[in-house]
């Protein structure tokens, strides 16, 4: 004999979702670990090719130093700057993106009901269900856009501070990044041995960097570490080497 539904399974949901108690696990900031990326990567790498380019044109360690810093400054400013205008540009072109569709909901409202069920009908829905569907959907306004936006466009909304957030993340993991390959520099008082040190502290970090960006966003760790190794290790290698030779470095 069939048992009564229970009240929440009435409205089509259990009173708890199955599964794990502490819930799904997702990873939510990829846009900070992007922002991370490419401050680290750059600072990692970018310092450490000016300060062996140097190194191969036979400077003094202080001046390595004083350019390296000064690089990192640079650095910082300009990576901080362009994530920061990066997404502003994002954050306007959202805005008005959601100008054009309310409007569009405004002035064409059956062309975007059948939108609305053509994205519906690619997810399988079919006959009165898409119909409901479609009705539900465009019978609130602020859902209708936020459904086109999502699976028409494709686009969310930036956060509020998203822009300012960028701008300080590329900026301070640069710095860091950055320091990481001029401190040998301001140990050693001999160029070599700070070269070699400064090449090995850069590998470890670019190991560590990318096994911790890897178990981050969900990766294999070991190919994440080896594939940043591999990449900041190839930029650093190829800008050291036109550092040298337009330093005319033996």
């Amino acid at each position: 004999m069939d048992q009564p539904v229970p009240g929440p399974y009435r409205e089509g949901l259990p009173p708890q979702p199955p599964g794990p108690p502490e819930g799904e696990q997702h990873f939510t900031a990829s846009e900070t670990v992007r922002d991370l990326v490419i401050g680290t990567a750059d600072g990692l790498t970018v310092p450490f090719a000016l300060a062996a380019g140097l190194s191969g044109a036979i400077a003094a360690n202080p001046l390595i130093v004083t350019a390296g810093l000064a690089e990192i400054a640079a650095g910082c400013v300009a990576m901080g700057l362009g994530g920061y205008l990066a997404a502003r540009t994002d954050a306007q072109h959202y805005v008005s993106e959601r100008a054009r569709e309310e409007r569009e909901t405004h002035e064409w409202p059956d062309r975007e009901r059948w939108e609305v069920s053509a994205i519906l009908h690619r997810y399988g829905l079919r006959g009165e269900t898409l119909h409901r569907a479609t009705e539900a959907i465009a019978s609130d306004r602020k859902r209708w856009v936020d459904f086109m936006m999502r699976f028409e466009l494709e686009l969310s909304e930036p956060a509020p501070d998203r822009a300012a957030k960028s701008a300080a993340t590329i900026g301070s993991a640069y710095v860091v990044g950055g320091l990481i390959p001029l401190a040998p520099y301001m140990v050693f008082a001999e160029t070599r041995p700070a070269l070699l040190v400064s090449a090995a502290f850069t590998g470890v970090a670019l190991l560590g960097f990318g096994w911790l960006k890897a178990r981050a966003t969900g990766l294999p760790p070991l190919r994440g570490a080896v594939q940043t190794l591999g990449v900041g290790g190839l930029a650093a290698v190829v800008a050291y080497l036109v550092a040298r030779w337009v330093g005319g470095g033996a």
